[in-house]
């Protein structure tokens, strides 16, 4: 676990694990493909391609450009966010039909503002709360 650096800013990650009653190719299709990605967080145009740049539709927020950082199928997708932020998520098959996912969304600092000009420490709050609801939202939609 993060701890809270205040000497530099640095604020815990954002983490988040559930089991969840699928197999693992199933969430790594929910979570590494555009289709699978929009139905249960944004729409967007991310292929799993190291590399790959793409937009995430932040609605009222709009276009957020984001950046394929890391690809290892079926068990890790991790991505840049905006100008701060990575986003990864871990698979691991625990057995046919469980996987364990976990959701890490880091570079959060009390010292920057996000392109909105809203202050890191008000943002991860408020998107931590909000992944807790997304991560149930990809478990309805696996598990289905």
């Amino acid at each position: 676990m993060t701890t809270q650096n205040t000497a530099n800013g640095m604020l815990p990650h954002i983490r988040h694990t559930m089991v969840f009653q699928a197999p693992i190719q199933k969430v790594w299709e929910a979570v590494s493909t555009s289709e699978g990605l929009a139905a249960w967080f944004m729409p967007n145009d991310l292929q799993p391609v190291a590399g790959h740049e793409f937009h995430l539709n932040a609605g009222p927020f709009g276009m957020s450009p984001c950046k394929v950082i890391e690809v290892d199928p079926p068990h890790r997708l991790s991505f840049r966010w905006g100008k701060d932020w990575t986003v990864t998520f871990e698979l691991k098959e625990l057995n046919k039909q469980q996987t364990e996912f976990t959701l890490i969304h880091s570079g959060w600092d009390a010292n920057k503002v996000t392109e909105f000009g809203e202050s890191h420490t008000i943002v991860r709050n408020r998107m931590d709360q909000g992944w807790a609801k997304l991560c149930k939202s990809l478990g309805a939609y696996v598990e289905a």
